[in-house]
């Protein structure tokens, strides 16, 4: 017989529920009165773990950025279009965990300052993983770019991953960001990030994106 899981701490706990409150709410909408209740603890038990609402979304947005830092990484290995489909998919992903940071990433912005200085590196760091995405699908022969056009496609790249889900809620407010939705709109966001590939891709690797993406091409 395994032995008893234990407890898990507060301070996990309570970033576990207020990152469910915050995907689902939105940051702005979420008091720590309403955390502390769907705690069932008290105000004061959540205070001695974070004194401030500021302090929970910096510890969650230190979460995402620790996950990008290793992700980001793995665009070295693509080479092809469906090494690229499993990138953008896997950092989508990582995306909608934190969907929160990026609902409400201007307001966030304008209110704390280790996410609008934070935030310019994350920029800048998807930039450099796209480049070097594009750099690994010419090596691998699927598309052909020169550095002119590579560099504002690959800013419009990153621009897309980081409002494709504004842009889903702006479709359908009531809805876009349930769970039950995540699939289709990260399967749209990574076909039409690739989508800005396509004047550069080899015919082959052309007619590949388009059998991944498969269904959702039509919505």
């Amino acid at each position: 017989m395994a032995p008893p899981k234990k407890p898990r701490r507060t301070a996990e706990r309570i970033l576990e529920v207020t990152l469910g409150l915050f995907n689902r709410f939105g940051e702005p909408n979420v008091s720590t009165t309403l955390i502390s209740a769907e705690l069932g603890i008290s105000p004061g038990n959540l205070y001695y773990h974070y004194p401030a609402k500021d302090e929970l979304i910096n510890a969650l947005f230190g979460r995402f950025e620790t996950a990008l830092d290793e992700l980001l990484p793995a665009a070295d290995g693509v080479s092809h279009v469906e090494d690229a489909w499993l990138f953008l998919h896997m950092l989508f992903e990582l995306i909608w965990q934190h969907r929160f940071l990026y609902r409400d990433l201007n307001d966030l912005l304008s209110k704390n300052r280790r996410l609008e200085t934070h935030f310019q590196s994350v920029l800048k760091n998807k930039s450099q993983a796209m480049r070097r995405l594009l750099d690994g699908l010419a090596r691998g022969k699927a598309l052909q770019i020169d550095a002119a056009d590579a560099a504002p496609v690959s800013t419009a790249m990153v621009v897309l991953l980081s409002y494709w889900l504004s842009y889903e809620y702006v479709r359908d407010p009531r809805r876009a960001l349930e769970p039950e939705r995540a699939a289709a709109a990260l399967a749209r966001g990574a076909y039409h990030v690739m989508g800005l590939l396509l004047p550069y891709l080899e015919p082959g690797s052309r007619a590949h994106l388009h059998r991944l993406a498969g269904a959702y091409l039509s919505e």
